[in-house]
């Protein structure tokens, strides 16, 4: 049960927030149902959401979904062990309340800035309706994550798809000028799908320049793939006091996709907000596993170094075969354009010699496809298949 209700009831300052902010009563049931279970889907990850449809099977090299080529890290799979042997207990020993102090202590923000949720496509959904609305649009990338658009589409909030600049960007100054009084700025560093990075200084622009009120929501789920990191996150604007939330996931580097943990940087105030629409934690193994990895950086280096060699192998295949691939990518995954067929022929035609690459979900380009960057082995098959398909 989320916050939204009590005793079966829309609570009252629920109500008021959205009603304050163009709502009908009509919307505001509507809403109600998307968090009481009526349209689970749409708070479900895109990626959780096609991986429950994936028909993977025997044998199938699945680098569609971004997920990591490997698991929980060592210290977090004994960790999440070890608290999965004391489950007959709610809260063995505080997992919850120690994950949150080990972010806010490596975020180098007080502990009220975080929150911590089961993965993230459920927040940034909740985020939306905390910050859109009929009357407030949201704004964001094209292509970029659009599992967001769904929740947009659904509350009836106005969405304005604006595309990347040239060399594959955020293209901040349209972004505003799209809808100069929106409610949420979305941006997403690296960008999913193209892996690509915006300066900070752009995205420090859209902060300063944004109408007061709205916030922009950077969604970092792929900051920890970059050699940067972590010089290179947006933490400081929060810092800083300013209205952002930054959005972080454990289902990429750390290997957990399937464990579901992600959490919010964001003002007390922004994080209250967002809280009225959700009310779920991780499970404590969980919680403990996502603690452990989080310190364990010469595993994240090594995993790093892994990533970047076959990104490079991959990548450099694909333009001597005389394709473009869009870059430079930062996250662990490739765009490519197969220029003579669209996306979704190459995904039958991969599926085929089975191999799972990304879903066709960006028609603003339909000869591009994304490519989950794997292991070795993965990447050498997806180099096989290709040799024979790539005629």
């Amino acid at each position: 049960m989320t916050f939204m209700f009590k005793n079966g009831l829309i609570k009252e300052e629920v109500q008021d927030d959205l009603l304050s902010r163009g709502y009908s009563r009509r919307q505001m049931m509507r809403t109600a149902m998307m968090f009481a279970g009526g349209a689970a889907a749409l708070t479900m990850s895109g990626e959780s959401a096609r991986a429950a449809d994936d028909e993977a099977g025997s044998g199938m090299v699945r680098i569609g979904l971004n997920e990591c080529w490997a698991g929980p890290m060592e210290p977090g799979l004994k960790a999440g062990t070890a608290a999965l042997a004391q489950s007959n207990r709610y809260s063995p020993n505080g997992e919850i309340e120690i994950l949150t102090k080990t972010i806010s202590t490596l975020d180098n923000v007080p502990v009220d800035h975080v929150s911590v949720y089961p993965g993230s496509g459920g927040i940034l959904s909740r985020a939306i309706v905390a910050y859109c609305s009929p009357t407030k649009g949201m704004v964001m990338a094209d292509p970029s994550y659009n599992n967001v658009v769904r929740t947009a589409n659904f509350i009836k909030s106005p969405v304005s798809l604006v595309a990347l600049t040239s060399d594959y960007r955020h293209d901040v100054k349209a972004m505003l000028a799209a809808n100069p009084n929106a409610g949420l700025y979305y941006v997403v560093n690296p960008n999913n799908p193209t892996g690509t990075m915006t300066p900070m200084a752009e995205i420090e622009w859209l902060v300063e320049n944004k109408p007061a009120g709205a916030i922009v929501l950077i969604d970092e789920a792929y900051i920890h793939w970059t050699n940067e990191y972590p010089n290179n996150t947006a933490l400081h604007l929060v810092r800083a006091g300013k209205e952002v939330i930054i959005a972080r996931t454990f289902s990429k580097i750390f290997g957990m996709a399937g464990a579901r943990c992600g959490y919010l940087v964001a003002q007390p105030d922004v994080l209250k907000k967002i809280a009225l629409f959700e009310s779920d934690r991780p499970s404590m193994a969980t919680a403990a596993c996502a603690n452990a990895s989080l310190t364990a950086t010469s595993l994240m280096a090594a995993r790093r170094k892994e990533l970047f060699a076959n990104r490079a192998m991959t990548a450099d295949y694909l333009t001597k075969r005389g394709l473009r691939v869009i870059g430079p990518s930062y996250g662990n995954m490739i765009m490519v354009d197969w220029k003579t067929k669209t996306a979704k022929e190459m995904i039958a035609i991969y599926k085929a010699a089975n191999v799972q690459i990304a879903a066709d979900r960006w028609p603003v380009w339909p000869t591009v496809g994304r490519i989950s960057i794997g292991s070795k082995k993965e990447m050498d098959a997806f180099i096989a298949a290709s040799g024979k398909i790539l005629t």
